[in-house]
């Protein structure tokens, strides 16, 4: 895949990798200057594309599904500067339905402070279903599960 978020292969994208405690699902990245807005600031939209990725990847990994946003909404509370360590955690919230999910996610600066935050509405799609549709090709599957580390 291309994933301008998570995919490896994107040479222009953030390439984020994840990682679990079993309980939530963590991301470290640098933001590179070419994805700043102003200055040295990061692009909201890049902020929000960080929170995004480790929400989808939280219910991956914790729901064991495929998933698409339905929804997200995103409060920055302070600058997030390019070329500077972030973190961001996500975290199951509600398992509405077999279709539907509520997470969460946190961004954090090098010094640990909350930079922004999100909560999203996530479809649930198997990969089953995700495949037959052309969301998801076979042999992505096993690499979607192996992309997370414990």
């Amino acid at each position: 895949h291309n994933c301008s978020g998570c995919s490896p292969g994107n040479i222009h994208g953030l390439r984020l990798e994840f990682y679990t405690d079993e309980q939530s699902v963590y991301t470290e990245t640098i933001v590179p200057a070419h994805l700043c807005g102003y200055d040295d600031l990061v692009h909201g939209g890049i902020v929000s594309t960080i929170l995004d990725e480790v929400m989808s990847w939280t219910a991956i990994a914790m729901l064991k599904t495929f998933i698409l946003t339905k929804s997200m909404t995103v409060d920055f509370l302070k600058p997030v500067y390019v070329g500077k360590t972030l973190r961001a955690k996500g975290d199951v919230i509600e398992k509405v339905s077999d279709r539907e999910a509520v997470i969460s996610a946190e961004l954090y600066d090098a010094e640990g402070r909350l930079c922004a935050r999100s909560r999203g509405t996530f479809a649930l799609i198997s990969f089953d279903y995700a495949k037959r549709k052309g969301m998801i090709r076979e042999e992505d599957i096993s690499s979607y599960m192996s992309l997370i580390t414990v």
